[in-house]
């Protein structure tokens, strides 16, 4: 006999088949009833248990033996690690933070969490971290995210922080769409797989469904250098386009509705500012260049018949223009959301049911569902009397170029000089670029703290690594944005080894350091409190008590508020409900931006060419897409990743023209170089990609092992990519595409050691 719970991580929530003796996972499956359940969700109960799975605290014997300080070989594959108990790393790791504090003060402390995790809501790895850090005097922080960092800083100059929550919290439902929209226009496809990712997970996946039930009204134009960037049961049409060059189409579909007096004169005359200025430079008035449909053609490779076309068929019917948050990832990527926003403006369908404007739609699962996001329970996190912070992409700048200073928009951030990095619930090693470069930054520091599950490439890179206990070893409760339920996340199985709640490592450094962590409460009382404190504020739906919402297994979220279409209201009277932008419209041209004086950055939406100069050996355009059988890099060792290898390791997708110019066919091992690195991949044609196009999935974790061959054998393909900012005013990742060479590989092919644990040692 087994007995079956619930459980939830960000693809979704899932049963969990536990042993008769309650010792054991037997199995982790997707509900029946769910429409588009995740693969990865079977990965769970394997992870548990898998070989890498850190079960006691280890300390690097190099740091153990040397003490604390730089160290060329942190994160050498056969760097060993002593075994300790909670007491004696617990010690260490204190007297570490109170010397670093002592000489350096707090901004010497960076905490490093990106907070994927878990999907609960109190167990959350960076409001968990960051409660600590701020309880003994606070830490050096990272803002904004990889996905959508470059964004993150423009939008709010074009269409204020009001337009930036409209545009994340009410975008047209797909039933919206269904209803109103014409012809939804997708730079960067609608990919599926990324509809199955919800911070927080989502009760049941429904956006595959919903977006099907849209494309039976509503004509989708797919613009990718994918053909399978879309799914394919909305028979979308595919616009192949070289990546990179989305901002010259779209300027081109821009220049189209103005030669041919197609443009919304008056939206753009009450609703924006700037449009005069577009206007000159899409006529080359400002550099000599017409941004002609023809002009276009010759970068992106799109037909200047084809941008005409779709320029009069946005402008005949009611459109919805869409931009993933992967074109924003790239040098100078926040030009094509600004072009983006030019053309839906010029179009003159913002704030019309089912046109406009969207940033999201196959990026996340909660974007467009219809269900209104609710406030949901938090962990506090506290004060951090600390006042430095970087863009989250700007990592190994912080460590390797302590005391210097970033451009950052418009103004300029100090780069505090760090000593002590804490890191919990995420690996820089997938969401990060150039990994030799943030190798040697990380050699740099005088100790690494990781609290982690698995020996990943950032706990082979510590020097203290402390067992945490999964979701599915710990009582959580979990929803995520625009979900339909809060939904509890009992304990199934007691933690592996020595595995320990983060709650309990926070609450022990704490008391030895003389910090309240806990305020006298247990992570059980904790998790009772953020519930009763959730379900007594005003804004809370009805909620039944803490105990029956644990016995119930959870409490339904309402779905009846969500409210339609972005920057309706603005629409219908600019002035009494304007925008919180300068001039209170929506700026197609930025006298903020125009301002700031940046080399890479004007007023309005500019065409900046990133092309490999003419003779570059790295002669085929790298995408760097995220995977679909697991979410980042987590659980990059179970079955559902391991069926996507090929040759024993990670994916390069080709065009076939491509392999057989270079002498490739299916399974072949591949070596592929950039400018920054080099790695092993196995080979797979198809015709979904176009010519001088390559595509590989994030996230396959780090394996140096074999640096004589490669820079990775295991394809991290974070090894290839430029770790340079977006441009000087918005400092983002850069991680979506990247100039390749790729040959056949015939030499000996080393084993992947990624998913071992380091050499051990006790004590």
């Amino acid at each position: 006999m087994t007995r079956t719970q619930e459980s939830t991580a960000h693809w979704g929530t899932f049963q969990v088949e536990i042993s008769d003796d309650g010792r054991a996972v037997v199995e982790t499956r997707p509900y029946p009833d769910d429409p588009d359940a995740a693969p990865a969700i079977s990965a769970v109960a394997e992870g548990l248990r898998h070989r890498s799975r850190v079960t006691r605290p280890a300390v690097r014997r190099r740091w153990l033996e040397r003490g604390p300080g730089p160290d060329p070989l942190r994160g050498s594959p056969d760097d060993p690690y002593v075994e300790v108990d909670w007491d004696e790393a617990l010690d260490l790791l204190a007297d570490e933070l109170r010397r670093v504090r002592a000489a350096h003060g707090n901004r010497a402390i960076f905490g490093g969490s990106y907070g994927w995790g878990s999907a609960g809501r109190f167990h959350h790895a960076q409001s968990q971290l960051h409660r600590f850090l701020n309880s003994i005097g606070g830490y050096t922080r990272s803002i904004n995210d990889y996905s959508r960092g470059a964004s993150l800083v423009l939008l709010p100059h074009l269409i204020g922080p009001i337009g930036m929550r409209e545009l994340r919290n009410r975008p047209p439902s797909w039933g919206h769409i269904a209803e109103h929209t014409d012809l939804l226009i997708a730079f960067g496809g609608l990919r599926r797989s990324n509809t199955w990712v919800v911070p927080g997970g989502h009760d049941r996946h429904v956006g595959t469904r919903l977006a099907r039930d849209a494309a039976a009204s509503t004509r989708i134009v797919s613009v990718s250098a994918q053909r399978d960037d879309t799914l394919t049961e909305l028979d979308a049409e595919w616009v192949g386009i070289r990546p990179g060059t989305d901002t010259a189409v779209l300027l081109a579909l821009t220049h189209t509705l103005v030669a041919e007096g197609l443009a919304d004169d008056a939206f753009l005359a009450t609703h924006t500012v700037g449009a005069d200025r577009v206007r000159a430079y899409l006529r080359g008035e400002t550099d000599g260049v017409d941004k002609t449909p023809e002009w276009a053609e010759a970068l992106s490779g799109v037909p200047a018949g084809t941008i005409r076309d779709l320029a009069r068929r946005a402008a005949s019917g009611r459109t919805l223009v869409n931009v993933t948050y992967s074109l924003q990832r790239a040098e100078h990527g926040e030009q094509a959301v600004f072009a983006a926003v030019t053309f839906a403006g010029f179009l003159g369908q913002i704030g019309l049911p089912g046109g406009g404007f969207t940033h999201g739609y196959g990026s996340m699962g909660d974007y467009g569902v219809g269900v209104a996001p609710v406030p949901l329970p938090t962990f506090p996190q506290g004060r951090n009397p600390v006042t430095d912070f970087i863009p989250c992409a700007r990592i190994t700048d912080l460590l390797l170029r302590g005391g210097e200073t970033i451009p950052y928009d418009g103004g300029t951030l100090d780069l505090p000089d760090i000593r002590l990095v804490y890191w919990a619930g995420g690996n820089p090693f997938h969401h990060h670029q150039d990994l030799r470069r943030l190798s040697e930054a990380l050699t740099g520091v005088d100790t690494l703290v990781v609290n982690e599950f698995h020996w990943t490439p950032t706990a082979r890179h510590a020097d203290i690594v402390l067992p945490a206990a999964t979701g599915l070893e710990r009582d959580d409760l979990a929803a995520g944005a625009g979900d339909t339920r809060l939904r509890t996340m009992p304990r199934a199985v007691e933690p592996v080894g020595d595995a320990r709640e983060e709650f309990w490592i926070y609450d022990q450094l704490a008391r030895r350091l003389d910090a309240d962590y806990a305020e006298g409460r247990d992570s059980r009382e904790w998790l009772e409190k953020i519930y009763e404190d959730w379900r007594e504020r005003p804004d809370t739906p009805d909620a039944p008590p803490f105990a029956d919402f644990w016995r119930d297994g959870g409490t339904p979220l309402p779905q009846h508020h969500y409210r339609d279409g972005a920057f309706t209201d603005f629409r219908a009277d600019p002035v009494a409900h304007s925008l919180d932008t300068p001039s209170g419209r929506i700026e197609l041209f930025s006298a903020t931006l125009d301002g700031f004086g940046l080399d890479d950055t004007a007023g309005h939406a500019v065409w900046i060419d990133t092309a490999e100069p003419p003779g570059s050996p790295y002669d085929l355009e790298l995408l760097c897409t995220q995977p679909s059988h697991r979410l980042h890099s987590q659980l990059d060792m179970a079955a559902p990743s391991r069926s996507t290898k090929v040759a024993g390791r990670e994916p390069v997708r080709l065009h076939p023209s491509d392999a057989a110019a270079r002498g490739l066919t299916d399974g072949d091992v591949a070596l592929v170089r950039s400018a920054q690195g080099s790695l092993l991949a196995g080979v797979v044609t198809t015709d979904a990609q176009l010519p001088g196009v390559a595509q590989m999935h994030t996230g396959a974790w780090y394996d140096p092992s074999a640096p004589r061959i490669a820079d990775c054998i295991n394809g991290n393909v974070n090894v290839l990519t430029k770790d340079i900012g977006t441009s000087h005013l918005t400092q983002a990742s850069s991680g979506a595409r990247v100039a390749v060479s790729i040959t056949r590989y015939d030499g000996e092919v080393p084993p992947i050691r990624a998913y071992e644990p380091p050499p051990l040692a006790t004590r």
